[in-house]
């Protein structure tokens, strides 16, 4: 694969996704928080360039994931968060693009300066997300707590039952590393 520039949206020059419902949530409204600029521009940016060069910043990877349309590769930092053993990868920002294009194709690729597993992912369901999003919350609440309603770590499992159809979740499993 050649190296590309990170994509710190997660975004496809397609644009937006089609109304209608949503795979996860079947509602036509699903949960979309966009990055500020600050966020684009800077922190992405960073987090994407140390993880480029091989320093994960608490868990943080850049993932690589065609794009649903293009066929691109689409490139945006994200964390990997392990429990029990398996691995997922949470939206905090709800169902953005990155989400869309890993449904379509159904996996991707985790780089960490010149590691890179590629994977398959199959996403969870909304009842099984709360323990999960809890351990999310738990070490990245500071990064991302805004994100989630006012839900955090200590927050009941009714109320992390109430957030997580906004909250897309796989679980992956490493195929290959290179």
């Amino acid at each position: 694969m050649s190296a590309q520039p990170a994509d710190p949206t997660g975004s496809s020059p397609a644009g937006p996704p089609a109304s209608g419902p949503s795979p996860a949530t079947g509602s036509a409204a699903a949960h979309v928080l966009k990055p500020g600029w600050f966020t684009v521009n800077v922190l992405n940016r960073l987090v994407a360039w140390t993880t480029r060069r091989g320093i994960s910043v608490w868990g943080s990877r850049v993932l690589a994931v065609r794009g649903r349309k293009s066929g691109e590769w689409r490139r945006t930092p994200v964390n990997l968060l392990t429990v029990d053993g398996a691995q997922y990868l949470v939206a905090p920002r709800g169902h953005v693009q990155w989400t869309h294009n890993m449904r379509a194709a159904g996996g991707g690729e985790l780089h960490l300066g010149k590691h890179v597993q590629e994977f398959t992912a199959v996403e969870v369901a909304d009842d099984a997300k709360p323990a999960l999003l809890r351990a999310y919350l738990k070490r990245w609440k500071a990064e991302v707590g805004v994100f989630f309603d006012g839900v955090g770590p200590d927050s009941s499992d009714a109320e992390l039952r109430r957030i997580a159809p906004d909250h897309p979740v796989f679980r992956i499993t490493v195929t290959a590393s290179r």
